[in-house]
């Protein structure tokens, strides 16, 4: 018998069956001995580079006679950036290819089409990683995606910053205006990483400087102008999509949050994760992110495998699955935490 939010946080270091289930699953020789992937296995699926450059030169000569012709095609290049993304989010945890130096090659190519400095972001993404859906160790306030407040500290903010967070996390601000910032402007700089992070801090530099070479070339060859009208609009709706697809993977109205004490990394896996099923078109061009709950209960398992992983046993199915028709569209909306009720509210709720 399923069991409520309610008694699965209280009852998380326990596990009841199918989290128990999952986590030996994944302890087991079985699951040990699944293919991940081989040295090089990761080449075989690194076509959506040269795909994102064929559909960036023909968005550029078809400046020339079209420019809806060029907006189509951006949508068509911002479904590769999408999946490019994947590739460099797989290379940053180290599991697109075995070899670590392939991984981080292939991850700053990466980094030239998605516009997101590698290496900052690869270290920013493990401390989503060790800390996911734990109330006691959140992310900075920076991160409005994967992290959320609880109805008593919302309702303890001044009223400005209450008005403030709620215009933050309205989807038309959320979803369609911050993401083109992000990409294009916050990730110019080494924002909300420590001094300390001088390497990080670097990368950041020498994306910039890679950006500058890149796109300076192209505006001498082919013309700033038609370079801008060609890939400004890739770069927003590639950023709206991948953005929407992070905010879902962890908000949602069925997520599982708890305080350190009760959080164990099985249980926020296949409660705080979804599994968004998609149209096969659009899995594909999304990297099989939407089986978010298996990356997430072990992210040395790359993309290409993820789906194998999550059909491979029945307790991966306990993960709340979302649909273009079920969830996925408003999902956004459930964004605080009500520690009485053990679930996800909407805002207005609070």
């Amino acid at each position: 018998m399923a069991l409520t939010i309610a008694q699965i946080s209280n009852a998380m270091k326990d596990y009841y069956s199918p989290l128990r289930v999952a986590q030996q699953f994944l302890q087991s020789k079985a699951f040990s001995v699944m293919p991940k992937n081989t040295r090089y296995d990761g080449l075989k699926y690194i076509h959506p580079v040269e795909s994102a450059l064929g559909s960036g030169y023909s968005g550029d000569a078809s400046v020339a006679f079209s420019y809806w012709a060029t907006l189509a095609l951006s949508v068509v290049t911002a479904g590769f950036i999408v999946r490019i993304f994947i590739i460099q989010h797989d290379c940053g945890h180290g599991s697109f290819f075995r070899s670590r130096r392939v991984n981080d090659w292939v991850g700053q190519l990466c980094s030239l089409f998605t516009l997101t400095p590698y290496s900052m972001w690869r270290r920013q993404h493990a401390g989503h990683h060790a800390h996911w859906n734990d109330l006691d160790h959140r992310m900075s306030g920076s991160d409005i995606y994967s992290t959320c407040l609880t109805v008593d500290e919302f309702r303890a903010l001044p009223r400005w910053r209450r008005v403030v967070h709620r215009a933050m996390l309205h989807p038309v601000v959320s979803l369609l205006l911050l993401p083109p910032l992000v990409f294009l402007v916050i990730y110019r700089m080494p924002f909300d990483a420590p001094r300390s992070w001088t390497r990080e801090r670097r990368a950041v530099l020498g994306t910039n400087l890679a950006l500058l070479t890149v796109f300076g070339i192209l505006g001498l060859v082919l013309g700033f102008r038609d370079v801008l009208l060609v890939h400004l609009p890739t770069s927003i709706i590639a950023s709206i999509i991948g953005v929407w697809l992070f905010s879902l993977q962890h908000r949602f109205e069925a997520a599982l949050w708890a305080r350190h004490d009760a959080w164990s990394p099985a249980a926020a896996s296949l409660r705080g994760s979804s599994y968004l099923q998609l149209p096969r078109i659009l899995q594909w061009f999304t990297g099989n992110i939407g089986f978010h709950h298996v990356h997430h209960l072990d992210p040395r398992v790359p993309n290409y495998r993820l789906e194998a992983c999550h059909r491979s046993h029945p307790a991966f199915a306990e993960a709340e699955t979302l649909t273009l028709h079920k969830g996925a569209l408003m999902s956004s909306r459930y964004c605080l935490w009500d520690e009485k009720t053990k679930s996800m509210v909407k805002i207005t709720q609070a």
